[in-house]
């Protein structure tokens, strides 16, 4: 069951991708994807689309979604998988959480506004699908285009990381709250990408066993950002606290993804898969 091409981590322009659910979804599959889940920041209006045209292209699928959440003073990120796209747990908090996004992107602008950047605002709006869902990347891809940096890397290199002119910290939801609402919805939470989050050992470790404590139950351990050694050491502690292991490559956009759809190493053999324990929750065509 590890040999499957699942990938349960992309995003569309529902929320800061730049290709439409069906045009993913006909990217998936042309890639060779069996399962797919579309995880959009804190949003779930892009579920029926996706479904359908996953269907439709005769992939299965799972219902998805990716949560900000702090945890000692980081974003962190929690997949929801294989949820009831419906349930209110999921429905409310999530509205929650997109509630501060309007005013920390105006508060961002201001700041880049104070290096001689005008207009990010107006600029980054110009990216986005829902204004409710406004972004770092969004911002990113603006000053791109106004030629302030070459890519979006560098962007996030020089303005919008932590102690850099655009950053701006907003407060998530909490690490319990997001797992509730998914675990409610009947879905099983992912720790997604732990090898980007800038965590000593002993924050790392307090990261997995409180995630653990409120009932979650995967780790992404084949990711876009992650390398070999990452692969390995997430399955180690995947292994070490009991969690399933999850696949995606978080794929945003030809032009800015490291990892395309479907492109991704396969799972080691020894650990459990995230859909194993969701396999009455995924949507099969026919």
């Amino acid at each position: 069951m590890s040999i499957l091409n699942a990938d349960l981590h992309c995003h569309s322009t529902v929320s800061d991708g730049t290709l439409d659910p069906e045009t993913l979804a006909a990217r998936a599959r042309a890639n060779g994807v069996e399962l797919w889940a579309l995880t959009d920041h804190d949003e779930l209006a892009g579920q029926a689309r996706a479904r359908q045209a996953a269907l439709a292209a005769g992939m299965a699928y799972l219902t998805g979604t990716e949560i900000s959440v702090t945890f000692a003073g980081e974003t962190v990120h929690i997949v929801g998988l294989g949820f009831d796209e419906a349930h209110p747990a999921i429905v409310e908090g999530l509205a929650r959480t997109r509630g501060g996004r309007e005013l920390r992107a105006r508060d961002m602008a201001a700041e880049l506004l104070k290096v001689g950047i005008p207009g990010a605002y107006e600029g980054a709006l110009k990216y986005v699908g829902n204004p409710d869902l406004i972004s770092r990347t969004h911002f990113a891809r603006f000053l791109v285009e106004a030629g302030v940096c070459g890519d979006t890397s560098e962007v996030f290199r020089k303005y919008l990381a932590d102690g850099k002119p655009g950053f701006v910290p907003h407060r998530w939801a909490q690490l319990g709250d997001a797992v509730r609402w998914i675990t409610e919805a009947g879905g099983a939470a992912v720790i997604a990408h732990p090898g980007r989050y800038r965590f000593t050992p002993t924050e790392e470790f307090a990261l997995f066993s409180e995630f653990k404590a409120h009932g979650g139950q995967g780790v992404e351990v084949v990711t876009g950002s992650h390398n070999a050694a990452d692969f390995v050491k997430y399955a180690e502690m995947a292994g070490e606290f009991g969690l399933a292991a999850s696949r995606g490559s978080d794929f945003h956009s030809p032009a800015e993804s490291r990892i395309d759809l479907g492109g991704l190493p396969w799972l080691p053999g020894a650990l459990t898969p995230v859909w194993e324990l969701l396999d009455h929750r995924i949507t099969r065509p026919g």
